[in-house]
């Protein structure tokens, strides 16, 4: 536990300066380049170095866990129309999904979405101009999302959705990357290791990973586990209160498996030091970990809510990497909880100076 705890703290607290020439519109040239920060969360000391010498900094016997979702092309592009014939649509609109709630059923962001009501019909085209799958509106959420029924057009056989998304959809680039989405993004916007599709964000720590760093690490004795955290769109939301404990969080799903959960047990039982890459692995460890109540973890799949701020005592990870998050975000305060909020705020500021890279495309930082 840090020593500062949230009573008192504002959202402004976590505030910084970034110029946005720092902020990676691109990808590394090649995977696994970018620079590191480490941090020492007991002294806050300092050090510049390069993702590169990561395996080597980690202590054999250390159980290293992954988030292995894997990011949809959740962006899709259609046109509006009332009937459920095919007459001529009515306007152009962008759906980026958020979540699945059943059969093809998705909760969804539209644009513009004030004039999209219940019972509406939206199609959507593949690149040739063929419509391939069509959308009902069911619901309309308080926060103006929409509940979607989505079907393949009568009389095709499109396959299953998510085929239909790989042959229709964008990838869903964060906002402050302010391009169209790219044909390198369906690679890079996702990690070396994801292999469970749902996730609308990519868990971005691990983005720097490659097939060789992975076999380092096993060379070196180091353990690893997967874990799988649905990264929503939530993740890039404004914190829409003035203090830390007014601040109600999104809900992300998880799968916690048998391998998994084993293997955190057994690195607790034998003393072994568990390594988080990125902040959706903590979200989910320490939420598991709360639910367990002190005993051995077991297999199994939720949602989680939690909200990691300064004085929240960590029960399972004691090191983690991660990239460098928005100001004011509840990822920088979860970083800031593990580390302290004036280490981390210190480290951000050498980050400015030297002229890192920052955000999703961006370098990283290993805390231990």
């Amino acid at each position: 536990m840090t020593e500062e705890s949230q009573s008192g703290l504002l959202v402004s607290d976590f505030d910084f300066e970034l110029p946005p020439e720092l902020i990676a519109q691109q990808p590394p040239a090649e995977r696994g380049t970018s620079r590191m920060l480490l941090l020492d969360r007991a002294t806050g000391a300092l050090r510049d170095a390069l993702f590169a010498d990561f395996s080597s900094m980690l202590q054999p016997g250390d159980l290293l866990v992954l988030n292995d979702s894997r990011v949809i092309p959740a962006r899709l592009y259609g046109r509006r129309t009332l009937l459920r014939d095919h007459e001529k649509p009515t306007g152009r609109i962008e759906v980026m999904l958020t979540e699945p709630v059943g059969d093809d059923l998705w909760r969804a962001l539209v644009r513009p979405g004030r004039k999209v009501a219940i019972g509406e019909r939206l199609v959507f085209p593949a690149p040739n101009g063929e419509i391939v799958v069509e959308a009902e509106v069911l619901e309309r959420g308080k926060f103006g999302d929409r509940l979607l029924q989505f079907a393949p057009v009568k009389n095709r056989d499109a396959g299953d959705f998510f085929a239909i998304l790989d042959r229709i959809g964008h990838m869903p680039l964060p906002p402050y990357i302010r391009r169209d989405d790219a044909q390198q993004d369906r690679e890079r916007y996702q990690t070396v290791f994801s292999r469970e599709r749902g996730s609308v964000a990519a868990p971005t720590a691990g983005l720097h990973f490659t097939a060789q760093t992975l076999d380092a690490l096993a060379a070196r004795g180091i353990e690893v586990a997967r874990i799988t955290l649905r990264v929503g769109l939530g993740t890039f939301a404004p914190l829409r209160v003035e203090r830390l404990d007014e601040v109600k969080l999104h809900r992300e799903r998880y799968t916690l498996s048998a391998p998994a959960a084993e293997a955190i047990n057994r690195a607790v039982a034998e003393g072994r030091r568990i390594v988080a890459v990125g902040t959706t692995v903590v979200r989910t460890l320490e939420h598991c970990a709360l639910q367990a109540t002190g005993s051995p973890l077991k297999p199994h799949s939720g949602a989680t809510e939690i909200f990691i701020s300064p004085g929240f005592e960590f029960r399972l990870v004691r090191a983690l990497l991660t990239n460098f998050h928005l100001p004011q975000s509840s990822l920088l305060m979860l970083v800031s909880a593990f580390a302290g909020r004036e280490r981390v705020l210190a480290a951000y500021r050498h980050a400015v100076e030297q002229k890192y890279r920052f955000f999703s495309y961006g370098d990283c930082m290993f805390i231990e």
